[in-house]
């Protein structure tokens, strides 16, 4: 299976990030395991361009909240001092979803932040699930409600399982901080496909229960966050 890891080309942060995702690849599998790719990121300087080149609005609001009648979801803004890193971040993401579709077959999907602490083994296992979208990341660091997500995750006998439920039903809630995922061609079809109809949110926001069909998280953890600096709100 290929991994891809966005990292922002020149940048630090993103680079040494990048640095020590593979050096944790490397101890924790075997080297065939993956085929680990750099993937540049969409930059802030052409966010807009690639939004707007790929017929695509964001929709999510930059200031307060809004119910989004579509989905009946409350959208709270998120923290961000420069909108044109979060529109990257979306992009980045969108851009994998089509390569997805184009190789035809799953993908994991990686964040420059994201580092392995255990080993992936044979993981057919969530290959042969009835998720399309599996996220693989500890949630503790890595996204609000994280103990009780974490909990809810361990405590289940089911080695993938559906995204917990850890608030009110008009609350996005999905993955663990999306930072490190597998993807199926369905997931990723269902995505642009939510884009289309939604338009562009924060990518947690948008790979939500309420609106992905079929999106689950292993009980055993296999990445956890490595706590840098974020690229994206400030």
């Amino acid at each position: 299976m290929k991994a891809y890891a966005i990292v922002i080309k020149g940048n630090e942060i993103s680079e040494l990030g990048f640095k020590e995702l593979k050096r944790s690849l490397k101890q924790t599998h075997n080297t065939n395991t993956f085929d680990l790719i750099k993937f540049d990121a969409t930059t802030q300087e052409y966010a807009n361009i690639s939004l707007t080149g790929n017929g695509v609005r964001w929709t999510y609001p930059w200031d307060g909240e809004r119910i989004d009648i579509k989905s009946g979801l409350t959208l709270k803004a998120y923290p961000t001092a420069y909108k044109e890193r979060r529109i990257a971040c979306f992009m980045s993401h969108y851009r994998l979803w089509h390569e997805c579709i184009k190789l035809n077959e799953p993908i994991l999907v990686l964040e420059h932040d994201s580092v392995f602490i255990s080993r992936m083994g044979d993981y057919k296992y969530i290959l042969d699930s009835k998720f399309d979208i599996v996220g693989i990341n500890n949630p503790l660091m890595a996204t609000r409600r994280a103990k009780i997500f974490h909990d809810i995750v361990v405590n289940n006998e089911n080695m993938v399982q559906p995204v917990p439920v850890i608030d009110d039903f008009n609350v996005p809630q999905g993955l663990a901080g999306n930072s490190a995922y597998i993807i199926k061609p369905t997931g990723a079809k269902n995505l642009l496909e939510a884009t289309n109809e939604y338009g562009a949110w924060p990518n947690d926001a948008l790979m939500c229960r309420q609106i992905i069909p079929n999106l689950g998280v292993t009980k055993e953890f296999y990445t956890k966050v490595q706590g840098l600096p974020s690229t994206t709100t400030g």
